[in-house]
């Protein structure tokens, strides 16, 4: 079935040519969904010059579905669901990776706009989506998926740099697991997408967040067409894998479905290689020295500019590779000559809060709305691309996302920088939030935060569990435990501070009691106030075992909290039970009977008559 969808193509000059044509069909049948090489790069658009991100390794070309039957690439409509194709189902741990790679990005980076479909579009095109979903229950792939050697012949030759940990090789890289990244990428970019403190280029949730922050660096707003082709582009330069992204990217937006892991579509003729522990039968799939293709000759971006027709423009800044600051990476002195004249940093006079100027946040929770700044120039136009330097100073432990207390992010087009979600910690205080533009030391401004304690958790409501007769008799103890449960709006109070005091019955019931019912502490001795309990989880607490002396009556158990909310609950107490006339005691022995262990008296034997 997946041999409908196209082939994996071999690197040659012949392959190029049946790649060629493959692709050309594909933009005649779904014109104008896709763009013409020089539209799908926004004509002055550069991806970023360093070797790509996967090595410039083989990538898939299976086409989505032309929507059109009986042509090789028609929809394959699912058995029991005709309305949906097997193209479009994604295995479960793959889609759920992609949607969370998604999500934190649109909380640490959201000007960043990443869509999830397009980190699907690529993992189609660099592993069929972890080989059909072949990955275990943490997400990390079954089988390593590895790429060719990138010793020079046909790719980017990249010597060891990882001592084969990654990719098993200690000669040469190779590009490594469902994102293919090579290893010295994955070193700046690695990523923990699943939350185990590991980072795994093999592993599906970390692969697809590290793809995700890739594809954001250097200020990328995705939802802008140029800078989501150049990022495409600075994940592999080649026009030809940027129209085929783009074309599942299209694709998967059209809507998707949810397959088992295992079952997704793969071309029929990926060597799935081996399980761990077998011997490796990945087989070399690059092509040779002085091929022509879409990936070029060599990998590499020099001046040969493989897979792009178009000749760079001088200062277009196409020779700076560039990526945002990372989380608590050092940052570089100010420049003691001033700032470079060409850049947006120059052009901006002033640096203004957007929004309060205050943030508050109570202990355990995120601020509610992101600082932002908004830099201008002497006319009071916005600057974009200008990078803002956010840096948490002072008392808390307040931070931003992964536990980061400096964070830079560009301008955006209307010159405003917004900083990732806050989150306030545990401890109380203020602290300094500065905003600065990055290179220019007097260019900044200052937040000031607070972080309040947690409320203490309060009850507006008490009341008892069950309604049967609280009884006991006199020098005992009541059978059944007494519980109560708080309520706070109509919801369970968890962790409530209760007092429970036995009182006396006056008007205002206010004095503690010293008879009757009583709790006992841990020397057994009688205890009437009880002040360290604390409503569960559910918010119901269970009161230790009720004690009585000798007196009978009815009393009184208040209990209460700190906010004043009462519950009063009355016990009886009975006479002990007093034994009828001629009842022996409990433990007397009967008339004529001897205690238990006691011995029987000695008796005399009747004498005979005879004697």
């Amino acid at each position: 079935m997946a041999a409908q969808f196209g082939r994996r193509l071999r690197k040659s000059a012949a392959t190029t040519a049946v790649t060629a044509v493959a692709m050309a069909a594909l933009t005649a049948s779904q014109a104008p969904s896709l763009l013409s090489a020089e539209q799908a790069t926004g004509g002055g658009s550069e991806p970023v010059r360093e070797n790509p991100i996967d090595g410039g390794s083989p990538y898939h070309t299976d086409l989505p579905p032309l929507n059109t039957p009986n042509r090789p690439g028609t929809s394959i409509p699912v058995p029991g669901r005709p309305e949906e194709s097997a193209e479009a189902g994604l295995p479960a741990s793959v889609l759920a990776a992609y949607k969370k790679a998604e999500k934190t990005l649109a909380d640490r980076n959201p000007a960043c706009n990443l869509p999830w479909e397009l980190l699907a579009a690529i993992g189609k095109v660099e592993s069929g989506q972890a080989r059909g979903g072949s990955v275990d229950a943490e997400g990390t792939t079954l089988r390593p998926i590895l790429g060719p050697k990138l010793d020079g012949n046909g790719f980017a030759r990249i010597t060891d740099t990882d001592g084969g940990e990654f990719d098993g090789d200690t000669t040469h890289d190779r590009a490594v697991g469902p994102m293919q990244f090579i290893p010295s990428t994955w070193k700046n970019w690695g990523a923990d997408g699943n939350g185990d403190g590991a980072k795994n280029p093999n592993n599906i949730y970390d692969a697809a967040l590290a793809a995700g922050r890739y594809l954001c660096a250097a200020g990328r707003d995705l939802s802008v067409p140029e800078d989501r082709d150049r990022a495409i582009l600075g994940y592999n330069h080649s026009e030809e894998y940027l129209r085929t992204v783009l074309s599942w990217f299209e694709y998967y937006r059209k809507g998707t479905h949810e397959v088992p892991d295992g079952a997704g579509v793969l071309p029929v003729d990926i060597d799935p290689g081996p399980l761990p522990g077998e011997r490796s039968r990945a087989r070399d799939t690059g092509g040779k020295k002085g091929d022509k293709g879409g990936k070029g000759s060599s990998g590499r971006h020099g001046s040969g500019k493989p897979g792009s027709n178009r000749p760079h423009k001088p200062g277009d800044g196409a020779d700076k590779p560039s990526r945002p600051t990372e989380p608590n990476e050092p940052q570089q002195p100010d420049d003691p000559n001033g700032p470079d004249e060409s850049t947006p940093a120059s052009r901006v006079t002033a640096l203004q809060r957007v929004g309060a100027r205050d943030l508050t946040a109570t202990a355990g929770t995120a601020f509610t709305e992101p600082p932002r700044v908004r830099a201008q120039d002497a006319k009071g136009k916005p600057v974009a691309k200008v990078p803002v330097r956010f840096e948490i100073r002072g008392g808390t432990d307040t931070r931003f996302p992964d536990r980061a207390t400096r964070v830079t992010v560009l301008t955006g087009s209307d010159g405003t920088a917004r900083a990732p979600k806050l989150l306030a910690g545990e401890r109380a205080g203020t602290f300094t939030l500065h905003a600065g533009v990055e290179g220019r030391l007097l260019l900044g401004t200052d937040y000031t935060g607070t972080v309040e304690a947690r409320p203490a958790p309060q009850a507006d409501a008490l009341v008892r569990v069950g309604d049967a007769p609280l009884t006991a008799p006199a020098g005992g103890a009541f059978a059944a435990p007494l519980e109560v449960r708080a309520t706070y709006r109509g919801q369970a109070a968890a962790g409530v501070p209760v007092t429970a005091s036995f009182v006396t019955s006056g008007l205002l019931a206010s004095a503690e009691n010293d008879e009757g019912p009583f709790f006992k502490d841990a020397a057994g001795k009688p205890v009437r106030t009880l002040k360290t309990l604390k409503t569960g989880a559910n918010g119901v607490l269970k009161l230790p075992k009720i004690y009585t002396d000798d007196r009978a009556g009815t009393f009184r158990l208040r209990v209460t909290t700190a906010e004043g909310t009462v519950l009063t609950v009355e016990l009886t107490v009975t006479e002990a039970t007093t034994p009828a006339p001629g009842t022996p005691a409990p433990g007397t022995p009967a008339p004529g009977t001897s205690a238990p262990g006691t011995p029987a008296p000695e008796t005399s034997a009747p004498k005979s008559s005879g004697q």
